[in-house]
């Protein structure tokens, strides 16, 4: 694969709402290295309609999944979390490279296999952290890493939405749950502003007794202790407002970043230092077009990605501790983990938003 000369051919696997709001829209974006040249979803009508419109001819139920990896380099995965594993799996097994969604997986032990798989077929594995490449909260790391708020001493963040009945987010078996979605990013958030790893969490889950919700915390608020003695503290919920934001207060000021999750809309920050505040804002932009630019080189040029897979492992490691607190009414030590690479503002890669597109048999997961 090193020195191919043509684009990476990509299959997208699972043709939910974010592979057709987000990802299929970003190849237009990718065109330097990435070409969409397959589907791969058990809804004949969807799959007929979306590679119509995206002129894909090859496309496949799940059955064939192993047919669809003979004529591709690279997939997407975009499928439930409790099926990132298999699917990754499978595809290192032919010798094809993954981008999988974060989460990456809803275990350990899967991510563990994920990973060992993918290095012994020696194939490149990224979990799709969207925003190691986005602007904003690239410049919020460069902002702390160059000391303009002092020492960083404490981290909070909210995030929560109000997501519709019978979504897989609330699914348990289906790898559901207000960690496994969204508090990934408080989380990784947290690591990589701090430069530092968790030592232990403490968790509290609440329902309040949605039928919708019944299978997966409703809310849950976290604190983690840093290196260092820092803090780092979130609320996550899948029954209130829509709010994406996070604050890090440092010795000198503090930064704020909101939104700060998002896709759909643009980003910005407020960084304040001595009582003076500087404002950042940007419009929307496509977030998913530099994943596929940045993991194509990565693939051609042999190096590996940031965010790798032990990226993803170590977040899920600490989504599975704050659950066994919350349950347990405890702490959670985190054992050590290897320092990963940090996301620098050389990953930062622009392009321009794209209009969402008329979906089939989709929709997105709040109301």
């Amino acid at each position: 694969m090193p020195g191919r000369r043509g684009p990476i051919r990509y299959a997208v696997v699972g043709l939910g709402h974010i592979a057709q709001a987000a990802v299929l829209p970003a190849f237009a974006h990718a065109r330097r290295n990435s070409r969409l040249v397959a589907l791969v979803s058990d809804d004949e009508r969807k799959r007929r309609i979306v590679g119509r419109k995206y002129r894909v001819e090859d496309t496949y139920s799940y059955d064939e999944y192993d047919a669809c990896l003979e004529k591709v380099d690279a997939v997407y995965i975009a499928l439930p979390n409790s099926m990132h594993a298999e699917y990754t799996i499978r595809a290192a097994q032919a010798g094809v490279h993954v981008l999988c969604e974060k989460p990456m997986a809803v275990t350990v032990e899967e991510c563990e296999a994920m990973i060992d798989a993918c290095r012994g077929h020696r194939v490149k594995l990224m979990i799709a952290y969207r925003l190691h490449f986005e602007e904003i909260n690239l410049g919020a790391i460069e902002i702390v890493r160059k000391g303009r708020i002092g020492e960083p001493k404490f981290f909070n963040s909210s995030f929560s939405m109000t997501v519709r009945e019978q979504n897989i987010r609330t699914d348990r078996e289906l790898g559901g749950g207000t960690l496994y979605d969204i508090g990934v990013y408080c989380i990784n958030a947290a690591r990589h502003l701090f430069r530092s790893e968790p030592t232990e969490v403490m968790a509290l889950s609440v329902n309040a007794g949605a039928a919708k919700l019944a299978e997966i915390d409703e809310s849950t608020g976290a604190v983690m202790r840093f290196e260092g003695e820092r803090l780092a503290s979130f609320v996550t919920s899948f029954n209130a407002g829509d709010v994406a934001s996070y604050r890090i207060v440092g010795t000198k000021g503090h930064l704020r970043v909101d939104p700060a999750y998002e896709y759909a809309k643009g980003l910005a920050y407020e960084l304040t230092i001595d009582g003076k505040t500087i404002r950042k804002r940007i419009g929307k932009r496509d977030q998913f077009a530099p994943e596929l630019l940045y993991f194509s080189d990565c693939i051609r040029r042999n190096r590996d990605p940031e965010p790798s897979g032990a990226e993803g492992l170590q977040d899920v490691r600490i989504v599975r501790a704050l659950y066994e607190s919350a349950e347990m009414g405890q702490i959670v030590q985190i054992s050590p983990f290897r320092r990963m690479r940090h996301p620098t503002a050389r990953q930062r890669i622009r392009r321009p938003g794209i209009q969402k597109p008329v979906l089939v048999h989709a929709r997105s997961a709040s109301k």
